[in-house]
């Protein structure tokens, strides 16, 4: 199981995904441009210390993203119906979270296995990226068994 991040511009959201990575021991892939400097003193203070315990992969790009992508890519989108909680998740998976302010661009996609949402209250538009990908990666987790063991209890 993966996480990844297209062009990501708020930096406590990327920080905040840094620290989901690291404490579920998920790797974290970033697809660059970023809307930030990506060592922001704020992306860090989100990361708190788990910066270094996080597998953090950087992609200067989309297509190069592409080109090292290895199982089903799994888009976290409001624009379709799949409800994440009807989806039947594999060990390799990949959850696409889009960039916060515009999503992702129909190539993007396009270049999905699954797009899946969150079911909302019909008030409501979006969650937020790093809520959505906690969400998201706790059933995936659930459903395929790959939670960290937890060697402090």
């Amino acid at each position: 199981m993966r996480l990844a991040l297209f062009q990501p511009d708020i930096p406590q959201n990327t920080g905040a995904l840094i620290r989901l990575a690291a404490c579920l021991e998920v790797p974290l892939d970033i697809i660059e441009p970023c809307g930030f400097v990506f060592d922001d003193k704020r992306l860090r203070r989100a990361g708190l210390d788990y910066h270094a315990q996080a597998q953090v992969h950087r992609h200067r790009s989309w297509p190069a993203y592409r080109e090292q992508l290895d199982g089903r890519l799994l888009l976290l989108t409001t624009k379709v119906d799949k409800p994440y909680t009807d989806f039947a998740f594999q060990p390799h998976d990949t959850l696409l979270m889009g960039r916060e302010s515009a999503g992702v661009p129909d190539e993007v996609h396009a270049a999905a296995t699954a797009r899946l949402t969150i079911p909302l209250g019909s008030a409501c538009r979006s969650l937020n990226v790093a809520l959505a990908a906690a969400m998201v990666l706790g059933e995936a987790l659930r459903q395929t068994m790959s939670f960290p063991s937890n060697q402090n209890t």
